[in-house]
């Protein structure tokens, strides 16, 4: 078991000894969305990390750690809320660990064009995965009265980012990679299945 595994599910079993001590909960929506958007948003930083560790001295080295720092904020952020809504983690936090990591790697050992790919990819589901939750915290103030207000600005925002990062990955020859579209499709596939497991358990 390397260090990344074991330092993943350390922060997992601390953070559910905190809530097993906590009393109320947040509403089913709320905790799924807050469980889930913490879990891709390690699975990003993760993806980003292995992307630097091999390109992180060639041509896209900048624009790469430029939206890996945005990714560690997103992170830092729901880090933050989860506690302070009191929602439950995903169990599947030590797998997403590591398996963003060999995404990122994986993708950028078969080029810059690939690694961009990959950008463009996870952040096309991301971005729709946050515009759908947009419309539904937004559903849900109007039918309950609940005020989700921070939520919605919190949301709003990484989307924009997550945005941006799909759109520089186009502009860094991502449908250059080779098998693009069979690279595309697969990577996305396999974040549809992280997203649908992580909103559960």
């Amino acid at each position: 078991m390397n260090y990344q595994t074991k330092f993943a599910k350390s922060q997992v079993f601390s953070v559910y000894r905190f809530y097993s001590s906590l009393g109320s909960r947040p509403s089913k929506q709320v905790d799924r969305i807050l469980r889930v958007d913490h879990a891709g948003e390690l699975g990003a930083d993760r993806i980003y990390a292995g992307q630097m560790a091999v390109l992180g001295k060639t041509s896209v080295g900048q624009t790469i750690q430029h939206m890996w720092d945005q990714e560690k904020e997103h992170k830092a952020k729901f880090e933050e809320l989860i506690p302070k809504y009191r929602a439950r983690p995903t169990v599947m936090l030590p797998l997403w660990n590591v398996a963003g990591y060999v995404l990122g790697a994986g993708t950028a050992l078969l080029g810059k064009e690939a690694a961009m790919a990959c950008t463009v990819a996870v952040e096309s589901v991301i971005t729709d995965h946050y515009n759908s939750q947009i419309r539904e915290l937004s559903r849900l103030s109007q039918e309950t009265g609940e005020d989700h207000k921070e939520l919605l600005e919190v949301i709003s925002k990484f989307r924009d980012d997550e945005m941006e990062h799909h759109d520089t990955g186009l502009a860094h020859d991502a449908e250059l990679a080779p098998a693009y579209q069979l690279l595309s499709q697969t990577i996305k596939a396999g974040c549809h299945a992280a997203i649908w497991v992580s909103e559960r358990v």
